[in-house]
């Protein structure tokens, strides 16, 4: 047997860099949050307006998070069980909710459901002036953050599905049980971990939305945390630190104890669910004959809650003013052109937005590879360095955004030690919120792949001398290059859409896209937001389709709709 050499300098040194990076980026903000915020929490506590946003956040996240999951669910088990044609565009149609920005459907659904409805108009249907929006109310609020974040449940139960055998449904058919006692006694029970999970991780995400919580939660008079946070800090500026400090650690403990409970719930369905033989998804359906019930229904669902809303989007941005009604004499392009020539502002945000987030993802793929190659490696005190800043790149993408935000300014609003540089209201301290907050993104395909490698690879080349550095770049930086590409795709996906991270960071002269359209719609000038959304959607459309068709040369799941 050969004995392998010992590891070279580099191979001690990077894991090592690699943990002083991503402690500074995630682990220092957060350590900075909860030492300046925990001893704050009680008196936050007594404050009856933080009280009553904290019952707010708990009940619309709760709510929304029992009908994203009880919608994602229906839906994913309909994509398994029932014969439909057109499935993948369906599931890509079905999952491109979770990628349009949350203030970009807050918009839409104002727009769609208001008085100066140009699709409702069409109908005949269109609220009387005057009326209330029915989007401006607790029930609208709800409604909309579970059509956000029913696609992050419909990911994991699809996932769980594709473990659950089919023998399991043979047998059960075989002994004359009808379909709905098995899916009941058999596929329920088996699914209820990964439900949980992803009711948990539905109830985060709705806990740290700002987009519809403010767009939506504001006219209706329904403060949430998030909110509140944004409103305490653009009122009143960085001397209520100490104050918005306090609420942030709440969300933070709030979410961090989820996400445990969420990561708990998924262990248990990975051992739970067996994994022998054919699964569900790989069974043979026919797709000849009439188009059956839950193709209807399923098209009609996307019609409703995708098409309708961005209808109506994009007829107000092709009108002079918001509502006026769309015609042919009507119809304008000037918004369009204002937005992409015309409006220093929007110029700016898209120009800003594309730099940060491009430089973002390209920072996660740099990292992702070597971080991923020793994580996957043999265990060692490397891969345990390299666990725990996984960890805390997790810790950080799991937090809310506004979380983060906050952290930062804790830590950067000083000038920087030595440097004697403030980063504080620059560009440069959005990219590097970007880096903290989505790193976890853009890892989980590079690990993926990574685990996938055979070890023999990297022992050979070992053996024959080569160093840390060269097998790097000449075996493991090859075969990862796609699976990095694709996370900093979905990177620079999220990134150049978000809101949530900006919406404290940025100054005059630093916007971001998020922050011009959420301005523009704050500010009443409702159809250049419109035009604005309109051209992010059809930005995340391609980005989805390129990564699509990536996706055919990535494992499997990597890509949720390939």
């Amino acid at each position: 047997m050969i004995k392998l050499t010992a590891a070279g300098s580099a191979e001690r040194v990077a894991p090592l860099l690699l943990a002083l990076i991503l402690t500074a980026l995630c682990g220092l903000p957060l350590a900075a949050l909860l030492s300046h915020g925990v001893e704050g929490v009680f008196a936050a506590m007594e404050q009856a307006r933080v009280l009553r946003a904290l019952q707010h956040s708990l009940f619309s996240a709760a709510a929304s998070a029992v009908l994203a999951t009880l919608l994602g669910t229906c839906i994913a088990l309909t994509l398994a069980l029932a014969s439909l044609r057109g499935r993948a565009l369906l599931v890509f149609l079905l999952l491109l909710p979770m990628m349009i920005p949350p203030h970009v459907t807050a918009i839409a659904w104002t727009q769609a459901l208001g008085p100066s409805s140009s699709v409702l108009s069409w109908l005949g249907i269109s609220p009387v002036a005057g009326a209330q929006n029915p989007v401006h109310t607790v029930g609208g609020l709800i409604t909309l953050l579970a059509l956000q974040h029913f696609p992050l449940v419909l990911i994991i139960v699809q996932s769980s599905l594709r473990a659950l055998p089919a023998d399991l449904l043979e047998a059960s058919r075989v002994s004359g049980a009808s379909p709905f006692l098995t899916l009941r006694r058999i596929v329920l029970p088996l699914l209820a971990p990964s439900m949980i999970a992803a009711a948990s991780l539905s109830f985060i995400a709705a806990l740290g939305n700002f987009g519809i919580n403010a767009l939506v939660g504001v006219p209706a008079r329904y403060t949430t945390l998030p909110v509140l946070i944004w409103q305490k800090l653009a009122s009143f500026g960085p001397d209520v630190l100490g104050e918005v400090a306090a609420i942030a650690t709440i969300l933070a403990l709030l979410a961090l104890l989820l996400v445990l409970f969420s990561w708990w719930c998924l262990a248990r369905a990975r051992q739970t669910i067996p994994n022998a033989g054919a699964t569900i998804h790989q069974v043979h359906r026919s797709h000849r004959g009439r188009p059956t019930l839950a193709e209807c229904l399923l098209w009609g669902f996307v019609m409703i809650a995708l098409g309708f809303p961005l209808l109506s989007l994009l007829s107000s941005a092709l009108v002079p003013t918001y509502g006026v009604a769309l015609t042919a004499d009507s119809l304008t392009f000037s918004h369009f052109i204002a937005v992409l020539f015309e409006q220093s502002v929007t110029l700016r945000a898209f120009g800003n937005s594309t730099l940060v987030a491009s430089l973002a993802a390209l920072c996660i793929a740099l990292i992702a590879i070597p971080l991923a190659f020793t994580l996957t490696r043999p265990s060692g005190w490397q891969r345990r360095l390299a666990t725990a800043s996984a960890i805390q790149a997790d810790l950080s993408y799991a937090v809310p955004g506004i979380v983060m935000s906050v952290a930062f300014i804790l830590v950067f609003l000083r000038p920087l030690p030595l440097f004697d540089v403030s980063l504080y209201n620059t560009l440069a301290l959005i990219g590097l919120a970007y880096v903290a907050v989505f790193l976890a993104i853009g890892l989980k395909p590079v690990v993926s792949a990574s685990s996938q490698l055979d070890e023999a690879m990297d022992d050979a080349a070992r053996v024959n001398g080569a160093s840390y550095l060269r097998r790097l770049t000449r075996i493991q930086a090859p075969l990862l290059a796609g699976p990095a590409v694709s996370g900093a795709i979905l990177v620079f996906l999220t990134a150049y859409n978000e809101i949530t991270v900006s919406a404290l960071l940025w100054s005059s002269g630093n916007e971001t896209i998020g922050t011009v359209i959420f301005n523009y719609e704050d500010g009443g000038y409702t159809t250049l937001a419109a035009s604005m959304s309109v051209l992010v959607i059809l930005a995340t459309i391609v980005i989805m389709l390129m990564l699509r068709l990536l996706g055919k040369r990535l494992p499997v799941g990597v890509v949720p709709w390939a």
